[in-house]
């Protein structure tokens, strides 16, 4: 075997404990076996154990599985006996498990035609439900006829809820104890609160159906939330008074607008005692326990509906469809569809979701022992295997999928235990036993030898050991403890408190036997050396530069460390200029340490934000492109420029944001290149092709451009001092008219003349025959 030998490194000191370590392991039970130097290991993989001269005397038991029951698939549900329908095969196996040693079976599920369906619609009366009471009162004849396009043998029943009795869930005061809708004006009149009510088992008689539904009426209750959960759990578990059939395939139709209550809602109530998953219906059919118990959780209702093999649906508003839908996820087998508000869709509803059912299928586990683990395969309709998956969908009826199912025991339970569990489809009657026994027993050891020659007759010879009595020490009992056995126990010790032969030999009287180990040497007078235990680098023992000495690394020549991974040269630091590191970082364990921010490279050589990093890059280009500059020697401009990639372009892009821009004088001309790292460590130098050359003006261009400046700002000083003049002379003018306008007389009128005849007007009054009057005078 290649890598880690897990068998001989458990350090097994019997047969048992060696098939516990790994499901390859084996043991050798043959008497004389190993050298007598050193102690090979009993146990081992096979092909080791039959290298090493054990062939015909190994222990090495398998996994095996016989299957007990194997009735074959039906193809029709409805005949003469209904009992005999079978829908999974094998029906029941038997495992002998290994541990650790993984067997499988395969399991095959159909979901047989014309299957008898038993139907429970489970309505909720609360008063916002009345008007789907009125749309559902032929439900049953109408729900019938689709059925029996589906099935021949079909059964209804019927039950209804509201909500606890109890406050705040319900009214409760005296006055709505008879009529909880006193003084509600829209509807002044409905029937007490109630938990759940059994109204009709389940029967093929439609119309009874049509009969109950007629005389329910609506109820009110306090809060918003529903006591549905109650009525559910009460349906699924009472199924003599419900009337479920075993052979049948079980719906519980649950309709409701509303949200439900849940466990420890309750205790707004007082309720504090759990719900006990138990049968609580009256005489008269009524929810007894509902003022006692709390509502009932999500992992009750789920393991009571699975229990009894009943498919739950949910037809709930579209209001509260998302909140149904992730309960399906916590309660297996269940499915929600979208209720119209006065229940109209019920009917296509239930078929939709009836379909959906029989469209799928789901393997669910029950009472699987805590050391048992279980993996599934599905192989569905398309063929394919699909690993870790228990279901399938998308079915037709009559369509065979098949599981594959692997085992695996995890450890040993005491002698002579067996397990069992059951694997069954959601929603299935049809069950699939499981009869676990562990393979955890040498056959070796039922031929024990007690008071063994073998053993000096002072132990049981079993399994090629000698397992000593009381007072013995020794591989063959030899050794007497008493005065002497202690001695002899320390001198197979390092000191005082370690383990005998460091945990990794026997002590054979007062001398340490070291195991074999597939690693190396393990050696030493108590074992306590190897040469394999020493420091590793990248997985190499001493980095593979020094030899492994009781733990330590005796480094070769050069190296140094614990692992003698630290080379002492430094040839491989010095950079293409000759520096060490270019000068940017410092040699260690002969590699390059940068410490120039901003440095990288195997010699530190590459760094663009570095200073000069632009004239270092300019004598490449010269040698390389010019053949001049300071390396111009050809060889001296290979080593130097080995990792540069020089192009040259008519156009130099400078957009590049991790491109560096540089630049050099070339006699009056200047010569510019951008710089920039490659992931692959090269330098990518993009140049122009000529140097940016600019020509030197004459002296009469700049005669006349000094001429034509002098003259432009005169035009310009010019134009601006006439705009100002202009500007000034508008608001004298503006002034001037103001004033003229307020002149109190006439341009072309003499101020001198005066009219000949002027009238003034005199206020006076008078009294005539005592009357008084007001007049002018001109």
């Amino acid at each position: 075997a290649e890598g880690l030998n897990l068998c001989t490194s458990g350090s097994a000191t019997s047969c048992e404990e060696c098939l516990l370590i790994h499901p390859k392991c084996a043991w050798c039970s043959k008497e004389e076996f190993g050298s007598t130097k050193s102690i090979t290991s009993r146990c081992d993989f096979l092909q080791n154990l039959i290298t090493n001269g054990c062939d015909g005397a190994i222990e090495n038991p398998s996994s095996s599985i016989s299957v007990v029951k194997n009735v074959p698939l039906s193809t029709k549900g409805s005949g003469q006996t209904h009992l005999d329908v079978t829908q999974i095969m094998p029906q029941k196996v038997s495992l002998n498990l290994r541990p650790g040693d993984k067997t499988s079976f395969r399991v095959q599920v159909r979901q047989v035609e014309d299957y008898p369906v038993d139907l429970y619609y489970l309505m909720d009366l609360s008063l916002s439900m009345n008007d789907d009471l009125d749309n559902i009162r032929n439900l049953g004849t109408k729900l019938a006829e689709e059925m029996r396009k589906l099935t021949s043998n079909f059964r209804l029943g019927f039950g209804s809820f509201v909500d606890k009795n109890i406050s705040p869930f319900s009214y409760t005061a005296p006055r709505y104890q008879n009529n909880p809708c006193t003084g509600y004006k829209l509807f002044p009149s409905c029937v007490p609160s109630f938990g759940f009510r059994h109204l009709l088992s389940l029967t093929d008689k439609v119309d009874r159906f049509n009969e109950e539904v007629q005389k329910q009426k609506v109820s009110r209750n306090r809060d918003a939330p529903e006591g549905g959960f109650d009525a559910i759990l009460q349906a699924a578990v009472c199924k003599e008074k419900i009337g479920w059939r075993k052979e049948a395939s079980h719906l519980l139709v649950f309709t409701t607008d509303d949200v439900p209550h849940i466990a420890l809602d309750g205790k707004l109530g007082g309720l504090v005692q759990p719900h006990d998953g138990q049968c609580h219906l009256n005489e008269a059919n009524e929810y007894s326990a509902s003022s006692q118990l709390d509502y009932p959780s999500l992992a009750l209702l789920g393991e009571k509906l699975a229990e009894n093999n009943i498919h739950l649906i949910f037809a709930v508003t579209k209001g509260h469809y998302m909140l149904y839908k992730n309960f399906t996820a916590l309660i297996p087998g269940t499915t929600v569809e979208i209720l119209h508000k006065d229940s109209k869709n019920i009917i296509e509803l239930i078929v939709k979701a009836y379909n959906s059912i029989r469209s799928k299928v789901e393997l669910t586990v029950w009472d699987s022992p805590e050391d048992i683990g279980l993996t599934f395969t599905a192989t569905c309709q398309d063929g394919l295997s699909y690993p870790g998956l228990r279901k399938c969908g998308d079915l037709k009826i009559g369509d065979t999928v098949s599981f594959e199912v692997a085992v695996e025991a995890r450890s040993c339970p005491a002698e002579e235990t067996s397990h069992a569990f059951t694997i069954k489809p959601a929603g299935f009657r049809d069950t699939l036993e499981v009869v676990v026994t562990y393979n955890c027993l040498c056959d070796c050891t039922s031929h024990a030898a007690p008071a063994s020659s073998k053993c000096s007759g002072n132990g049981t010879y079993a399994c090629g050991l000698c397992q000593c009595d009381t007072g013995y020490l020794g591989a063959r009992c030899e050794c007497e403890e008493g005065a002497s056995g202690d001695m002899h126990q320390a001198m197979c010790r390092e000191a005082e408190g370690k383990p005998l032969c460091s945990g990794r030999g026997e002590c054979s009287c007062n001398q340490c036997l070291c195991y074999e180990s597939e690693f190396g040497n393990i050696y030493g007078p108590f074992c306590e050396c190897d040469d394999f235990s020493c420091a590793r680098y990248k997985g190499v023992l001493c980095s593979g530069h020094g030899e492994c000495h009781c733990g330590e690394c005796k480094c070769h020549a050069g190296y140094i460390g614990d692992n003698c991974n630290c080379s002492t040269e430094t040839d491989s630091c010095v950079s293409s200029d000759g520096q060490m590191c270019s000068g940017r970082g410092s040699c260690v364990c002969g590699k390059c340490q940068c410490t120039e921010p901003g440095a990288f490279g195997e010699t530190c050589e590459k760094c663009p934000t570095c200073p000069g990093v632009c004239s270092t890059k300019r004598d490449c280009i010269e040698c390389k492109l010019f053949n001049s500059g300071r390396l111009a020697d050809n060889q001296t401009c290979q080593k130097h420029c080995k990792d540069e990639i020089i192009t040259t372009v008519d156009v130099l892009e400078t957009d590049d944001p991790n491109a560096l821009l540089c630049a050099y004088p070339v006699n009056d001309c200047i010569m510019k290149f951008t710089y920039l790292e490659l992931a692959s460590g090269k330098s990518n130098l993009t140049v122009l092709k000529e140097p940016v050359c600019s020509s030197a003006p004459s002296a009469v261009t700049i005669v006349l451009a000094v001429i034509g400046s002098v003259v432009l700002i005169g035009i310009i000083l010019l134009a601006l001092w006439k705009l100002l003049v202009t500007i000034h002379d508008r608001r004298e003018f503006d002034r001037f008219q103001s004033e003229r306008s307020r002149a109190r007389y006439e341009m072309a009128s003499n101020p001198l003349y005066r009219k000949p005849i002027s009238t003034h007007n005199i206020e006076f009054t008078f009294n005539k025959l005592n009357r008084s009057y007001n007049g002018t005078v001109d």
